[in-house]
């Protein structure tokens, strides 16, 4: 009698889990946006490697060391600092500074000299900075080329603005031209309104002191509403943005940080550099 044959089922392989190959996946992505994060803060490493050496101690032994980290944003002001040696330097102040010891003040970022200040003295119609008249009297004494400048309150009277600054600043030999700081839209007319409004205070001031007086503004106010229409004028443009280190031929002065630190300030601190010499910026002076 032939035996019966039992015959094996076949085994069936399993098919992968989804489960898994999600798994799988997704810790491949992670990796891959790990590794260019990495990449990214290499390239910035090595771009600011100046900057980091300095603030780190590894530049000169007559660098002194930092009881606390620096800000990132001061590796940035030495960066741009140190790119623009053959320029000026200089800072800006108001009554937010408090009683600045201006005997102190000679240097930012312990090493580059500080050589001009704009001082606030008036804001809208009626406004004089607190601080004004010491400051102004001080910056002469500490031997700073000294500007002035107006804070423009774009829904009040041109007119009567540039009455307030006229009565508040009296210019001398040696001090830099007026500025006009613009830096908001009005609430209740239009832009070409505004530029109307800002022309009537550049004609009188300039009437009156017989010089062209300086627009300060951020650089995309600058693009959006003044570039093409007060291209008669100088600029002073404020861009603090990290990744920007070049001054543009159109901006004769560029305010870079507002969180610059140096002896006779508490607190932060505004630093302009400007596009020229030494010597360019004493012709640039009333005389």
């Amino acid at each position: 009698m032939r035996k019966r044959v039992v015959r094996k089922a076949p085994i069936r392989k399993k098919a992968p889990s989804r489960r898994k190959s999600s798994f799988c996946r997704s810790q491949t992505g992670s990796l891959f946006v790990g590794i260019i994060s990495l990449l990214l803060l290499g390239l910035i490493a090595y771009h600011y490697r100046n900057g980091l050496a300095y603030y780190l101690g590894f530049k000169s032994d007559k660098i002194l060391l930092q009881k606390e980290a620096k800000r990132i944003s001061d590796v940035r002001n030495y960066q741009v600092l140190s790119k623009y040696e053959d320029k000026v330097v200089g800072f800006d102040v108001s009554q937010y500074q408090g009683a600045i010891r201006w005997e102190a003040i000679h240097v930012v970022e312990n090493t580059y000299p500080l050589q001009f200040v704009f001082i606030r003295a008036t804001a809208g119609k009626d406004k004089e900075d607190a601080q004004f008249a010491t400051n102004w009297k001080q910056a002469k004494k500490y031997h700073f080329i000294r500007g002035a400048y107006h804070y423009y309150r774009p829904n009040e009277n041109s007119r009567e603005q540039a009455n307030n600054f006229i009565k508040t600043v009296q210019l001398e030999k040696g001090d830099l031209p007026p500025v006009l700081d613009i830096e908001s839209l009005p609430k209740n007319q239009s832009v070409d309104s505004l530029k109307v409004g800002l022309k009537r205070w550049l004609e009188k001031v300039s009437a009156h002191y017989k010089i062209r007086p300086i627009l300060y503004t951020n650089e995309k106010y600058y693009e959006d509403f003044l570039k093409d229409s007060f291209s008669d004028y100088p600029f002073w443009i404020a861009n603090y943005n990290f990744f920007v280190e070049d001054i543009q031929d159109d901006w004769l002065f560029w305010q870079f940080t507002e969180k610059a630190t140096m002896e006779g300030i508490d607190g932060n601190v505004d630093i302009t550099i400007y596009n020229g010499t030494p010597k360019m910026l004493r012709y640039f002076t009333l005389n």
